[in-house]
């Protein structure tokens, strides 16, 4: 057997590669490249893929952060919480915007925000006096986190709620898509997500006029029309180019993210439930998971990936090391067992190759891989 991929990007270019040269050749053509046509029907697109109101295209997911946390308010000083499983950008854009990170662990078996720690860490900054203003909930691996709790904690504490949806494109929950279950929801279209642009992109999305309004200023330079700045702002504005791209793709995105839901079914009902894997476990019928990764749990798991490299198995961890251990917030204080849920899930997950791309065969072959690991056992 050939070696597996994590993703295989270039199998799914080489299927839409006549649209997206020809799509590519038009915006050339019209040397169009900044806030190009083919912005404005991708951020129409867009928002209707995700029942929101407004999207409003960024250069990046870090950027949609930012930008989304600017635009509700969030100053100097404002306490931001959020998970200490997820990569530095959704921490970057709190710090960058002057707020203050606060972390709360997470539910075991979702690797997502704990709404019952939630409550009690809202409660002990409320009873200190500390200016809390928003959550950002991360919608991890694709799976969405627990809305309706989360939303009844934001409104009982007049909270702000943000969606990192980075790895969640088409994520749904209650029959309503990620990108409107908060007040802002924040994308990234790197090139391995789920909707992967050809370099880095992003998106904002809202149901609010006010807060989109905002966002679509800051991301220009603060400006409506030109010259004319209401606002300071940022140069974050989706490259034409990379819009034109995803626009192609968007026509692919619900039949890729149903494939990726089989793939995930095919590697469940595979992978021998003697042995001590854990699988990825989706927390109810309100949720529609989408896969951006398929994690599992091994209490061997540095074993396991380096039994699968050597079958020619590419793995991955998301994450190694949680963000309050990371040196750059070593100044913030936090310690080992401060968020043990997220310490313990950060030493036992491992995320197995999957995307619209990978064959029964491959997924079999990793099973079989892993189902024949005697020290699982």
């Amino acid at each position: 057997m050939s070696k597996i991929p994590f993703m295989n990007l270039l199998s799914q270019y080489e299927k839409i590669k006549p649209e997206i040269q020809e799509t590519i050749n038009t915006v050339l053509d019209s040397a169009n490249f900044i806030m190009g046509r083919e912005v404005n029907s991708f951020e129409n697109e867009f928002a209707k893929y995700c029942h929101a109101k407004f999207s409003i295209g960024v250069a990046n997911g870090t950027d949609a952060l930012m930008i989304a946390l600017k635009a509700i308010g969030i100053a100097h000083g404002d306490k931001v919480i959020t998970v200490p499983n997820t990569f530095i950008a959704t921490t970057e854009a709190i710090s960058l915007v002057g707020g203050k990170i606060e972390f709360v662990d997470i539910e075991p078996a979702t690797f997502l925000i704990d709404p019952n720690k939630l409550e009690d860490k809202i409660k002990y900054l409320r009873k200190k006096n500390i200016p809390l203003k928003a959550v950002i909930v991360v919608h991890l691996y694709g799976q969405p986190c627990d809305m309706d709790s989360i939303n009844e904690i934001a409104r009982k504490y007049d909270l702000r709620i943000i969606e990192d949806a980075a790895q969640a494109h088409g994520a749904e929950y209650n029959g309503e898509r990620v990108g409107t279950l908060g007040d802002v929801a924040c994308f990234s279209f790197y090139p391995g997500k789920n909707l992967g642009a050809f370099g880095d992109a992003g998106a904002v999305t809202t149901n609010d006029r006010e807060i989109a309004e905002k966002v679509a200023m800051l991301r220009n330079h603060g400006r409506i029309k030109k010259y004319e700045h209401e606002i300071e702002g940022v140069n974050s504005r989706l490259d034409t180019l990379q819009a034109a791209v995803l626009i192609v793709k968007m026509k692919y995105l619900e039949s890729w993210t149903k494939k990726r839901i089989e793939n995930a079914q095919y590697y469940t009902k595979l992978l021998s439930p003697g042995n001590e894997i854990v699988t990825p476990h989706v927390e109810d019928t309100k949720r529609r998971h989408v896969y951006h990764l398929y994690v599992i749990r091994a209490k061997k798991r540095d074993a396991l990936k380096n039994h699968l490299k050597d079958y020619g198995i590419d793995t991955g961890i998301h994450y190694p090391i949680p963000l309050h251990l990371q040196p750059a917030y070593k100044h913030l204080g936090y310690k080992l067992f401060d968020y043990p849920e997220a310490e313990r899930a950060s030493s036992e997950i491992l995320s197995l190759p999957i995307d619209a791309e990978i064959t029964n065969d491959q997924i079999k072959y990793v099973c079989d891989t892993i189902n024949s690991c005697t020290f699982l056992s």
